[in-house]
């Protein structure tokens, strides 16, 4: 420090102690800081070079201790938090197709069980993309309905866990406008074959179909 007024030496023992509550002999880490990054380098050179020799280990030996940076810790987070983020991307988007087959499933039975509704539109005049349109509108509002209720769902259990564990609770509105598109996209691919086939048939067969 460059003002000894701001500096407090005190035992190792007394430290353990009354700060850091451990009984083993030795001390396990040691903090330093810079006064800019720029000598960060110098500052581990010296760390290491004086360790080295108040444990006398030679030149060739391999240390017994880790002397390591702000840097370091950064490049480790950020490793940690990119596999964590494609862990949960892997998680999301099995949820989406998972989610996606049930709509998917649902509007093909609602295609077979209105079939004579479908077939008496097409009689009075509905022309076959008037039916495509319906029912892809449907499986719109029912993927929208969900992504709604989930990110609800979300927002409600992120505020009691930020709460409980004393974390706080941030949102980025733009996280909600990606997951209302991500809602909206999953109802269109996974609507326009009940749609399709919804559309493709034929009013008399319709008609007939018990």
């Amino acid at each position: 420090m460059d003002n000894p007024d701001d500096e407090i030496l005190i035992p190792v023992s007394t430290m353990k102690r009354y700060f850091t509550g451990s009984s083993s002999s030795g001390v396990r880490s040691i903090g330093v800081s810079v006064s800019t990054a720029t000598q960060m380098t110098a500052v581990k050179a010296a760390i290491t070079a004086t360790l080295e020799d108040r444990h006398t280990i030679a030149a060739s030996a391999s240390d017994d201790f880790t002397v390591a940076d702000q840097t370091q810790l950064l490049s480790t987070a950020t490793s940690v938090y990119g596999l964590l983020t494609v862990l949960l991307a892997g998680v999301a988007s099995i949820s989406l197709v998972v989610g996606g087959i049930g709509i998917m499933n649902i509007m093909l039975v609602s295609v077979r069980e209105r079939t004579r509704e479908i077939g008496i539109r097409k009689a009075v005049g509905a022309r076959s993309r008037d039916i495509l349109l319906q029912f892809l509108i449907e499986a719109l509002v029912l993927s929208l309905l969900g992504g709604l209720i989930g990110i609800v769902v979300g927002l409600a259990a992120s505020a009691v866990i930020g709460a409980l564990a004393g974390w706080g609770f941030v949102f980025n509105p733009l996280t909600l406008v990606a997951a209302t598109g991500f809602s909206l996209v999953v109802g269109v691919v996974f609507g326009v074959w009940p749609a399709r086939q919804a559309a493709g048939l034929d009013p008399i067969v319709a008609l007939r179909f018990e």
